[in-house]
């Protein structure tokens, strides 16, 4: 029987906090691009993130188990994991940090669609299918509904846009391979380990290839280094995995809507980007079909519940 709880005001304050911190890790990405290239810095935020769990490993008594058939998936999880992370850093060099945060996080469409082809118990519901289509669609809406004469070009946006979309799939394709292989019955801090390890080697290795090492070593550059290792790649990531041990998936998955929504808000806020009428149109029904995919158990249980009060009360009234 599953012991997690429903939501209740710590889960829902804390997943609050997350999507918060989350969207601003591209707005911060974005605003110290000058000094530090994003790929490098997430090489390096990585890379003292590992350490931190590393830390936290030794004292909870954990140990890197590479005989337990978790290596191959970690090595693999590791490389989608920098992939994603390494288009996350060149789209931030052509479009905004709003943009990306919203192509970014249809990782959970993408994560679905793969899972449903993989596992036989993660197949998707005709409600999950409908939030699909509004999520592609609003995708369509919002590459191809560029104005003309934009600032940077449209056509530049719409290069940062696309790896922007490519991350969310790498991102999905991580989440099925860590769905789908010995990793699910791997402890969190070990999946989180093969991850950052994997970003940092390989993220490293593409900075130095593509010439991406530009480090002046601002306050600005130091801050944003700690929020990155610190807040977002070691703390976040740890109360996350706390959260789906102690309580529903489905039910915190219904907040990750919340993420490129804060990501929009704060882009306008904290960078004065401009938010294109085009874009807000296709964005929407981008975060309604990811809370209709990541949320449909909830959604369906609450449609059943108002369905039956229904039909008791007219059973009661006598009303047809």
């Amino acid at each position: 029987m599953d012991s997690r709880k429903s939501l209740d005001a710590t889960a829902i304050g804390l997943m609050l906090v997350l999507c918060l911190i989350w969207a601003l890790q591209q707005i911060v990405l974005k605003h110290t691009a000058e000094d530090i290239a994003p790929i490098f810095q997430i090489a390096l935020r990585s890379g003292l993130a590992a350490c931190l769990v590393a830390l936290f490993m030794r004292w909870r008594g954990e140990r890197m188990r590479f005989s337990d058939g978790t290596a191959w998936p970690g090595a693999i999880a590791g490389s989608l994991f920098a992939l994603e992370f390494f288009l996350v850093g060149e789209g931030l060099l052509h479009t905004s940090a709003a943009h990306m945060v919203v192509f970014l996080y249809t990782a959970p469409i993408f994560a679905a669609l793969g899972l449903h082809l993989r596992l036989p118990s993660e197949r998707l519901a005709p409600l999950q299918w409908v939030g699909i289509v509004l999520a592609f669609a609003g995708i369509a809406i919002a590459f191809f509904g560029r104005e003309q004469g934009a600032t940077p070009a449209p056509g530049n946006i719409l290069w940062g846009d696309f790896l922007g979309l490519m991350a969310g799939a790498f991102w999905g394709a991580t989440t099925v391979v860590i769905r789908t292989t010995s990793l699910s019955r791997a402890p969190a801090s070990q999946t989180l380990m093969y991850q950052l390890l994997g970003a940092f080697v390989l993220l490293t290795a593409l900075s130095m290839a593509t010439g991406q090492v530009r480090f002046n070593p601002t306050q600005q550059v130091w801050a944003s280094l700690a929020f990155h290792a610190v807040v977002v790649s070691f703390i976040s990531f740890m109360v996350w995995f706390w959260l789906l041990r102690t309580y529903m998936a489905s039910r915190l998955g219904v907040f990750s809507f919340l993420t490129p929504l804060f990501g929009i808000l704060l882009g306008a806020w904290l960078l004065n980007e401009r938010i294109e009428p085009s874009f807000l149109m296709g964005a929407f029904p981008v975060l309604l079909g990811i809370v209709l995919v990541s949320g449909h158990g909830w959604i369906a249980q609450a449609l059943a519940r108002v369905t039956g009060k229904t039909a008791d009360k007219r059973a009661k009234t006598g009303t047809p």
